[in-house]
């Protein structure tokens, strides 16, 4: 007689550790562009690019605590992804938007495919340890999610 154990999913997120976590990824890339110079000049501008997304992944998972990881992980890489491609629109209104210190920390300057893989590499690495901390829940087991 064969026995099945139910895999309960995990317990929700906790929305304040994860506003935690949000404000600490925040820091984290500001010192990161601060402090450039300690990264290879070609990699120096990734590390927050890659927090960027990783910020995103802690955002979604705030605002979406019931939500699988591999679901999160979506959310956060299709945010990042749509904030890049929207770079390629140039319009006075929102170059402007661009031109000021927080516009450009949101929205960036200019289309940059690189970023992409920077994206995948931060949102990548929060899928790994929330997945590590918090297991694969029933829904990602049964596939109820596309792969990434």
């Amino acid at each position: 007689m064969k026995t099945h154990f139910a895999h309960a999913a995990p317990a929700p997120r906790r929305r304040i550790r994860y506003f935690v976590y949000v404000l600490a990824v925040i820091a984290l890339g500001l010192l990161s562009r601060r402090y450039a110079f300690v990264f290879p000049t070609h990699l120096a501008k990734y590390p927050g690019d890659a927090l960027y997304a990783l910020m995103l992944f802690f955002g979604w998972g705030m605002l979406c605590p019931s939500h699988s990881t591999r679901h999160i992980a979506f959310l956060a890489l299709a945010t990042s992804f749509a904030v890049e491609f929207g770079q390629l629109y140039r319009a006075p209104w929102i170059d402007a938007i661009r031109a000021q210190p927080l516009g450009h920390l949101v929205l960036g300057a200019g289309f940059s495919p690189r970023d992409l893989l920077a994206y995948i590499v931060g949102v990548g690495g929060g899928y790994a340890v929330e997945h590590l901390v918090r297991g694969p829940d029933a829904r990602e087991r049964r596939g109820a999610f596309p792969t990434l």
